[in-house]
């Protein structure tokens, strides 16, 4: 990123991994297509189609792998304002503003949702065409993200607020096992890889492990490993035409039953119908 001007955006498909991390720019997230799952505040969330979440600096958060979606994604440090704007009216700082509202749109009114979602188009366009001007133009658009923030998205309720305050993912020890987890799942998720395994691999007791787990991602293990799979094999099913025993092999199920159970019961169609409604045959 530019230090002298702080900000990007950029076009993800949502093909990989993304281990939990934070960082000191804010980052809002535009779901243009399909469904993204992310891990914030202790929980694993579906923002669909026409969504918008943001972290605050700092947050804590992780993306599963989503095949078929896409998203825009924006960063910017507060320094590219004026400074003036660190010190509103009100008494609320930049990031203040970012801490104290909603994340996710989906618990917005409808017309700031559609609102922001034109800024954030606005954004990517910009982003493309590098006009003259663009500087001035990209924060025209910002400040009216700000302006939006500011007076129409409701704000976090108390409990909320707290929970942030909270993160304990933020802790550098709890980041680092997570990195080693999810590196041996993203290594390892096609072969049998067990509770116990990951549990030794990063020091715990199967017990310690379960718990620890379920509290910094909101999602059990065998449930995350089985998320982790049912996403390789869409993208398998996607992107190449094999034999269901193949597929069920690459994405980890240890049987073609299993793995047909699994996928219908979680996407609501056989693997099969599923690879006919993207090939069209």
């Amino acid at each position: 990123m530019d230090n002298r001007f702080p900000f990007r955006c950029f076009i993800d498909y949502g093909k990989g991994l993304v281990y939990p991390h934070w960082h000191k720019e804010i980052e809002i997230i535009y779901v243009i297509k399909g469904t993204i799952k992310i891990g914030v505040n202790d929980e694993l969330i579906a923002v669909n189609e026409g969504q918008i979440f943001f972290f605050d600096s700092g947050a804590t958060h992780y993306f599963l792998a989503t095949p078929e979606s896409e998203r825009l994604v924006y960063q910017f440090d507060s320094k590219m304002f004026n400074e003036g704007i660190e010190s509103m009216a009100n008494g609320d700082s930049l990031k203040d503003v970012f801490a104290s509202r909603e994340n996710w749109s989906l618990n917005w009114p409808r017309e700031v949702e559609k609102e922001m979602c034109q800024h954030l188009q606005s954004l990517y366009d910009e982003t493309l065409a590098v006009q003259p001007g663009y500087v001035f133009a990209t924060q025209q658009h910002l400040y009216g993200i700000l302006m939006l923030l500011s007076r129409k998205v409701p704000e976090k309720s108390h409990l909320m607020k707290k929970a942030l305050n909270d993160d304990s993912m933020k802790n550098k020890e709890t980041l680092e096992r997570m990195d080693k987890v999810f590196a041996l799942i993203e290594a390892n998720y096609n072969q049998g890889i067990t509770l116990e395994e990951v549990a030794k691999y990063v020091g715990f007791s199967p017990h310690y492990f379960t718990r620890f787990f379920k509290k910094n991602t909101g999602t059990t293990f065998v449930g995350f490993l089985t998320e982790y799979r049912l996403n390789m094999a869409k993208s398998i099913l996607a992107t190449e035409e094999m034999p269901m025993i193949e597929v069920a092999e690459k994405a980890g199920f240890n049987s073609v039953k299993t793995f047909h159970h699994v996928f219908k019961e979680n996407v609501g169609m056989s693997p099969l119908k599923y690879q006919k409604s993207i090939f069209g045959n």
